[in-house]
């Protein structure tokens, strides 16, 4: 399947996007420099435009945790596809920051965030899929969300 471009993956695969969130403050949902897309923080938005939420460790365990995180993938992917075109103009993955919203004795933030980052290697590949990343645990996240998730893409 490492042959498919990333819009033939996604739909091989049949994976529905979630509405692409529109901003909630001053910022820009993406910008573009040079070869390079920066993703604003993203949450797990659902395909009825509600949010994933709650405390992992506490209303949330890992599991669902991960799901909120492949969600919140999704939704990187939706906003992508609206300014850009086209999953086809990314090269590759470049940094995932990953934030999870938990209690202060959870330790499986990168379990959590591998969520994201296993779709990512779906939709791009093995090599164009896997790029840096951090996964950090947080007291708080916007609306109580699960998880926050930013992004650097590089373009074609």
């Amino acid at each position: 399947m490492d042959n498919l471009s990333p819009e033939a993956k996604l739909k091989k695969l049949n994976i529905k996007l979630p509405p692409t969130p529109k901003p909630k403050g001053v910022y820009k949902p993406i910008l573009i420099d040079r070869n390079y897309v920066y993703v604003s923080g993203h949450g797990p938005v659902m395909l009825d435009d509600d949010l994933l939420k709650g405390r992992v460790g506490e209303e949330v365990d890992k599991e669902q945790g991960k799901l909120a995180a492949r969600q919140t993938g999704l939704a990187i992917l939706s906003t992508l596809i609206t300014n850009l075109g086209s999953l086809n103009k990314i090269k590759r993955v470049i940094k995932i920051f990953g934030m999870v919203n938990c209690d202060r004795d959870f330790e499986a933030h990168p379990y959590v965030i591998n969520g994201c980052s296993e779709l990512f290697v779906d939709i791009f590949g093995e090599e164009n899929g896997v790029g840096v990343r951090s996964a950090v645990g947080m007291g708080s996240l916007p609306e109580n969300i699960t998880v926050e998730i930013e992004a650097i893409f590089e373009l074609y």
